[in-house]
């Protein structure tokens, strides 16, 4: 039936009681006849609700982390700040910005004789894309200086300030920094390490495999390439059948539910861009395999091309182990081992 012709009957001529039906006739009809758009209505309402409807971020740091854990873990004891005057530090120090908003770095060296220079590590905290901060790896960070090496902690565009890909630019703007004060820090421009822990895990294996890609862009002079990964319990594919839909944190980064958004989900899955020119991996994954989505694929990608990588599980360990002690120290272990194997293979 056509609801734009319905036939509207002439009052007048009809009994009130016949009226009053007919009044009740048109009232349903205009009631079917709207009825598709007052649904649309509500669920575009509910949906919009659901967008706008603010995301409660819980704060990421090693205290949170420890008192988290501590019930499960009761031996568990959080990480503590390295005192020792054989390293040196420079903090906030401005590695992009305008006059809006500047992203940090805290640096840490190694003390050592004039003109000499170390190969470097950019680390990179976790948080779910949408919290956490740059403090999270500064011991790491301290550790790695007190063996030699330039560390670098950065701050970068969480997913409440700007989605994907903002993050994945500021990080890659970092290793081209790097690389333009390679002679003012002391650091090695041909030896550089990203590491990255959970969701900072993904992305600086996102990073490391799309050296100067066209996808993300380069608007310096300076290559944002790294000679080594270090992914500590991070996933590399969001769209391999192992990979959990990782929930609000992550659709709030990629702009919309992995149905929602597919492009953004595949595009930043590091497994893509696997391929025979990839840089040396390490994987430290906890026990929980949600984080290991994607990684024994990888590996074998890098086993077809002969490329070095290494895997390392750690036994009964929660997520977040690297915040903690006895785990910090198989971390730092796997790490320098691998680090050293990469950039010393002479060792």
């Amino acid at each position: 039936m056509n609801w734009d012709n319905t036939i509207l009957i002439s009052a007048y001529k009809l009994p009130e009681s016949t009226i009053a039906m007919n009044f009740k006739v048109d009232r349903i009809l205009i009631g079917i006849r709207f009825w598709p758009f007052f649904v649309s209505l509500i669920f575009f309402g509910s949906s919009l609700w659901a967008q706008q409807k603010p995301h409660k971020v819980e704060p990421y740091t090693i205290a949170s982390t420890y008192k988290k854990l501590k019930a499960e873990y009761p031996f568990v004891k959080p990480i503590k700040s390295l005192r020792s005057n054989k390293i040196k530090s420079k903090r906030n120090v401005v590695y992009k910005g305008d006059g809006t908003k500047k992203l940090r770095a805290d640096m840490y060296f190694p003390k050592s004789g004039k003109g000499k220079v170390f190969p470097a590590v950019l680390l990179i905290h976790g948080g779910g894309w949408i919290t956490g901060s740059k403090e999270n790896l500064g011991v790491l960070a301290q550790h790695l200086a007190l063996n030699g090496y330039v560390a670098i902690t950065v701050s970068y565009t969480l997913s409440t300030e700007a989605p994907y890909p903002a993050s994945v630019l500021d990080l890659k703007t970092a290793i081209a920094w790097m690389r333009a004060n390679a002679k003012k820090y002391h650091l090695d421009p041909a030896k550089i390490a990203i590491l990255g822990t959970s969701a900072g895990a993904q992305l600086a294996t996102l990073v490391g495999l799309t050296p100067n890609s066209p996808i993300y862009g380069n608007k310096t002079s300076f290559s944002d390439e790294v000679q080594a990964i270090i992914n500590i319990d991070g996933i590399v594919s969001f769209v391999h059948p192992e990979a959990h839909e990782e929930g609000k944190s992550a659709g709030i980064w990629l702009g919309g539910s992995r149905t929602e958004n597919w492009k953004n989900w595949n595009e930043a899955s590091p497994l893509g861009y696997a391929g025979q020119h990839s840089p040396p991996i390490l994987f430290v994954n906890s026990a929980q395999p949600r984080f290991h989505a994607g990684r024994d694929d990888l590996v074998a990608l890098y086993n077809d091309h002969g490329i070095y990588s290494e895997v390392h599980t750690i036994l009964d360990s929660p997520h977040s182990f690297w915040l903690l002690h006895p785990w910090f120290g198989t971390t730092l272990g796997y790490t320098l081992g691998f680090l050293e194997k990469v950039f010393d293979p002479g060792k």
